[in-house]
């Protein structure tokens, strides 16, 4: 039984071009057209409806690639248009290796990675979330501390720039002191794919130049490896089976970027990391994926949506501790999600407030 792709969100002669591109992609039968109840589903986020329909998809727990001319979208994939059946060919392999088998007693494909790895270099997807208002979770799951976490993290996969020093890091712009994991999986840190396990912890195995990591699924039992610095010598380099069979086991690849965001959460042990200002605003520039791990997050974020604000402001709107608001808005600057939010009155550029009103108007005349 083929796997199937669903096509929603789009017109007809987006749809179109699409199906001509996966008739070209598919070549080996391994996919079948289906509709919203299909294993995976393309959504045309560009479209007026798109982003209705993903806010849907997402809600019923199906994957969805998003197709975009954007660099970023909020969806588990992205598909870049023009649409490339080359590019759609590798994306529905590397979820074919990432998928389980559709029926017993067939095996799963994951025993071979490597095209996981390559379909997504190939589409570079992130995980902004356009707000979902209308599928916040009930009370009890929304405030327990220790929800299930998310087994399907979205990706934010964008090609980095290819190794070019010796063995783990790169010598002649990287340092080989100690310092955080934070600024290992950084742009100028780990040059090649590493395996790191400290003491009796997770595994975890690295490929930073790909921007994928295998492990598990919940984050929250890493928080050791962001306790303060590791050497070079804490990494080692596993060899091409090793690394397979061990990817294999660990499940589909995930992103790097989710790494640093959880990285970023870490910092600041409950307040503004150094180098902002701890009473300055912030902003959301987009909705970031919320971990099930953390579900305050939710509240958190749809606060600082509204408007730019402090931490103690975005506190009282969310009625969460103003602890974790600083952590989740270092979580969001360490992945680019958030930014410090320019004062209106020292911004010189910005267009001078209009009044409240008729009335207001009427006596400015």
């Amino acid at each position: 039984m083929a796997l199937t792709l669903g096509i929603t969100g789009m017109d007809g002669k987006t749809e179109a071009e699409l199906r001509a591109a996966f008739d070209i992609a598919n070549a080996a039968g391994r996919w079948a057209l289906g509709g919203d109840d299909a294993d995976v589903v393309v959504v045309d986020m560009d479209s007026l409806y798109g982003p209705m329909s993903w806010l849907r998809l997402h809600a019923a727990g199906k994957r969805v690639i998003g197709l975009t001319a954007m660099e970023r979208t909020q969806t588990d994939f992205r598909l870049a248009r023009p649409i490339d059946p080359a590019v759609l060919a590798s994306l529905l392999d590397g979820l074919s290796a990432g998928m389980p088998a559709p029926e017993p007693p067939v095996a799963a494909a994951a025993s071979d990675p490597a095209p996981v790895a390559a379909a997504f270099a190939y589409a570079p997807a992130s995980t902004p979330h356009t707000p979902e208002s209308s599928v916040e979770p009930p009370g009890d799951e929304r405030d327990a501390d220790a929800a299930e976490p998310d087994t399907t993290p979205e990706l934010d996969l964008e090609p980095e720039s290819q190794p070019i020093g010796h063995d783990l890091a790169d010598a002649s712009n990287v340092p080989d002191h100690d310092r955080p994991l934070s600024d290992w999986i950084g742009p100028r840190g780990l040059s090649q794919r590493v395996r790191l396990q400290r003491g009796d912890g997770p595994v975890l195995l690295l490929d930073v130049p790909a921007g994928v990591w295998h492990g598990q699924a919940a984050l929250k039992p890493l928080a050791g490896y962001f306790d303060g610095s590791l050497s070079i010598d804490d990494f080692d380099a596993p060899s091409d089976a090793e690394w397979e069979s061990e990817a294999a086991s660990l499940g589909a690849a995930q992103p790097v970027a989710r790494l640093r965001w959880f990285g970023g959460l870490q910092a600041g042990k409950g307040a503004i990391a150094d180098g902002h200002d701890p009473a300055g605003r912030f902003r959301l520039l987009k909705w970031p994926q919320t971990e099930r791990e953390y579900p305050k997050h939710f509240r958190i974020a749809t606060a600082m949506m509204k408007a730019p604000a402090t931490v103690a402001e975005i506190a009282d709107a969310s009625g969460v501790a103003r602890e974790e608001v600083a952590d989740f808005v270092n979580a969001n600057l360490a992945t680019g999600y958030a930014e410090p939010a320019t004062d209106p009155a020292a911004d010189t550029s910005a267009p001078a407030p209009r009044g409240g009103g008729l009335l207001d108007r009427i006596r400015g005349r």
